[in-house]
């Protein structure tokens, strides 16, 4: 398969048990199965809503009472073996428990703002994705909310035009769509009714009958309604007997204070454990793929500090422009869209220590710890741009002024670089440089790991003055045309000393005949099993508005005019002196950048 559903087991919820995944359902408290919940690193049944009597062994249903100190262990069940009695582990336990329950459970998936672009090309698509590939639980429906008046049938037929089959499984492709849109319903309503959302709670259970009932919420909808969707759906939908998940599309927030009030409005109605904060660049193949080429290869760890690295680089370009959809942008600029929280979490993943295992909790402890020791970004280390209209080939590209959608007077920045610094021994005094912008001259998002030069090269001589030439660089391209390339210095084969820069490369597409699964699969799959290893927690959340909101604030306050760069260009010159500033070259700008 391409998106295979056999996760590692270290790597997702405890006991990763092949019924457990399957079903993706843990059952609700009772005297036959108890579901434990992961909350700070321990096993509790907070998150849940549930409080254990843990001497009668029962489920006693309580949601307003999340606290951790209500949440007991119960005693542990016991096994026969030979007759005799005997304690079972937690795995075979919950095991039992997953075997027992899997045909009683059901999944229930309301993707609101079902009208919008964002479910049409991306959440639905993904969703069929998962059940071609048979990762979706056996029991499970598909709910469309919004306020566009459609039926089941007008759902269907949208969410038909946006599906497409695995290169490697077309024969049952139209057998397998039909099976899904089966599946797919739709209830309309307003996004502040909570007589709405009652009425998507019947729906939903006479779908699920007497089954336990999971429910997912993919709110896909402006962020200013989150909150008015979340409360009614935790009133008036949520689930009685089993979990009930919100995932929230980003912008959270603004900055510190308008993020620090969404989250408490939050949870008024939900508990940490139940919101899902969907980056989406986490879940690329590529950014998942870069803890497992750090830590499960000898030759990169060791290389991994100060010692080795002389700059680090994180860059996001795009080969077009807003086109018509300015208007949400210019609120929010290409430092929100992009730096705060795609290149920023890319960039913890990158830096943290190594966690203690492979659970959530451990992962995001260790990225937090890396956003906590930042410098404070300074207005010195940042460069700001705009694209302007530029005719190039007879053909003429238009402004980001020239945007209908946008002011005509607008300083949202298109583009951002950025010399980012963490405080701790293993990076001090690194420069980690971020760029992001739009209407450039190629799209590309991309890691470059450059190299400190080898001290007294005995081959320096061959490389002139320009010792960059010399430096190995380390490149993971995210995408497109996803690869892993490491660069090195080789003698050209020959009766001479002549070297040249070579790649070793990993390219994707030619090493591996699968497709490769879209980000949201792979998120909406850790969701619906409880998996939050890739989603953002809300002190991750905190700390990385801390670094950006004062920079935020004052270029806002001072009005700081973004220098203009032409469309398709490679970006304001002042990119280029921000680099140069830290002794570094910017890497996708090399005459050899590497082609597959």
């Amino acid at each position: 398969m391409a998106l295979s559903c056999m996760r590692c087991p270290a790597a997702g919820p405890a006991a990763a048990a092949v019924a457990r995944r399957g079903a993706g359902l843990p059952p609700p408290p009772s005297s036959l199965a108890l579901s434990f919940a992961r909350y700070s690193g321990r096993r509790s049944t907070a998150a849940a809503g549930w409080r254990i009597e843990a001497v009668a062994g029962k489920g006693v249903k309580d949601p307003m009472d999340t606290s951790v100190e209500n949440a007991v262990t119960p005693a542990a069940p016991s096994k026969v073996e030979n007759g005799t009695p005997s304690a079972i582990t937690l795995e075979e336990f919950e095991d039992l428990s997953a075997l027992s329950k899997s045909d009683e459970s059901s999944v229930s998936i309301t993707v609101v703002g079902a009208s919008g672009d964002l479910a049409k090309k991306k959440i639905f698509p993904a969703l069929f994705a998962l059940y071609y590939e048979d990762c979706l639980p056996k029991h499970f429906s598909i709910f469309g909310y919004a306020r566009s008046k459609m039926t089941d049938a007008e759902l269907r037929d949208m969410v038909s035009k946006t599906l497409t089959c695995r290169i490697d499984k077309r024969e049952n492709c139209s057998e397998k769509m039909e099976e899904f849109l089966k599946r797919c319903f739709y209830h309309s309503g307003q996004y502040d009714s909570e007589e709405d959302f009652a009425e998507l709670g019947k729906k939903l259970k006479q779908h699920e009958g007497s089954k336990v009932s999971n429910r997912l919420f993919y709110l896909s909808i402006p962020p200013n309604i989150f909150l008015d969707v979340v409360k009614c759906a935790s009133k008036s939908a949520s689930s009685v007997n089993g979990w009930t998940r919100v995932i929230v599309e980003k912008p959270f927030g603004r900055d510190s204070e308008s993020s620090a009030a969404l989250t408490r409005g939050l949870k008024q109605y939900l508990v940490e454990d139940q919101i899902f904060r969907i980056d989406h660049y986490l879940g690329k193949e590529l950014v998942e793929n870069l803890s497992v080429l750090r830590f499960s290869n000898l030759v990169f760890e060791p290389l991994w500090s100060r010692q080795y690295i002389r700059n680090v680089q994180l860059i996001f370009s795009e080969d077009f422009g807003t086109e018509g959809r300015g208007g949400y942008f210019d609120s929010y600029g290409i430092i929100r869209d992009i730096m705060q929280n795609h290149l920023l979490q890319i960039l913890a993943l990158f830096a943290m220590e190594t966690p203690i295992s492979l659970e959530a909790e451990d992962i995001r402890n260790e990225k937090v710890k890396v956003l906590r020791s930042m410098k404070p970004l300074q207005l010195e280390d940042v460069v700001i741009g705009q694209y302007k209209g530029h005719t190039k080939g007879g053909t003429t590209y238009p402004g980001y002024t020239d945007d209908k959608t946008v002011p005509k007077d607008s300083l949202a920045p298109t583009f951002a670089a950025a010399a980012l610094f963490i405080n701790n021994a293993r990076w001090d005094g690194v420069p980690f440089l971020m760029k992001a912008g739009k209407a450039l001259h190629t799209k590309r998002a991309e890691i470059r790991v450059q190299f400190r030069h080898v001290p007294g090269n005995l081959y320096k001589g061959c490389f002139g003055t320009d010792l960059d030439r010399a430096t190995n660089e380390l490149v993971i391209r995210v995408q497109p045309d996803e690869a892993i390339y490491l660069k090195i210095n080789n003698k050209i084969p020959g009766l001479g000393m002549r070297l040249d820069r070579s790649n070793l490369n990993l390219h994707y597409a030619a090493r591996y005949s699968k497709e490769i699964p879209d980000a949201y699969e792979r998120l909406l799959l850790d969701a619906i099993e409880g998996e939050r290893r890739l989603f953002i927690r809300s002190d991750e959340l905190d700390a990385a508005w801390e670094l950006f909101t004062p920079l935020l604030k004052e270029l806002e306050q001072k009005r700081t005019a973004p220098e203009l760069y032409p469309y398709g260009s490679r970006g304001p010159v002042g990119a280029h002196y921000l680099a140069a500033k830290y002794n570094v070259r910017w890497g996708d700008l090399s005459s050899e950048h590497y082609k597959a």
